[in-house]
């Protein structure tokens, strides 16, 4: 693929909101296990993913938001939310002693860029971010039910440290938990 298809990966701003918002709202349904309703997707996504949570995550010190861009129209074509804070989840207190910690919280990109680098871009820019603020570990959650995003993890270098659950709506979703060292730069092929 030649080097101008691929996005530019930046950090998000407060006027990125909306367009950030309208991104999750399409994909973050795409990440879902297929027993989710339409309803329990719609409530999530009204209640943790709109423009005003975009631009509190902006805000708050400890998030870090990079957006990949497509370079034909300078559109948001995915997204990851970062966060530099102690976990509270007590499944993840358990599976993961290693301090101190840097959480990919989400990351979504369209479905016209999986296979055009731009998860591989936002996830160097996530673990570069981690490696830049001295985390030792870096951490995600990923729904056992969603095997593309688990290739993609596991081709970053990610590895199944435990297990834990996430709420949507009234649903209860099984996660994996995974980890590793934000210094070893694995990066392969994008598969997402």
């Amino acid at each position: 693929m030649p080097e101008t298809d691929a996005a530019a990966i930046l950090t998000a701003l407060a006027s990125d909101a909306e367009e950030l918002a309208a991104v999750a709202a399409v994909t973050f349904p795409l990440a879902c296990p297929p027993e989710l309703t339409i309803a329990d997707i719609e409530h999530f996504v009204a209640d943790n993913l709109t423009a005003d949570h975009f631009r509190a995550f902006i805000a708050n010190p400890t998030h870090h938001v990079f957006k990949a861009v497509d370079p034909a129209t300078s559109s948001i074509a995915g997204y990851a939310l970062v966060i530099d804070e102690e976990p509270t989840d007590p499944d993840v207190l358990a599976a993961i002693t290693t301090r101190p910690l840097t959480m990919v919280s989400k990351m979504y990109v369209l479905p016209g860029f999986h296979g055009r680098h731009a998860s591989t871009g936002l996830m160097s820019a996530a673990l570069g971010h981690a490696a830049g603020v001295g985390s030792e570990l870096v951490w995600l959650g990923v729904n056992q039910k969603n095997p593309r995003a688990q290739r993609f993890y596991q081709k970053m270098g990610f590895e199944v440290v435990g297990h834990k659950t996430f709420q949507v709506n009234d649903s209860v979703c099984n996660d994996f938990i995974y980890a590793r060292t934000p210094r070893d730069d694995t990066t392969r092929d994008d598969t997402t």
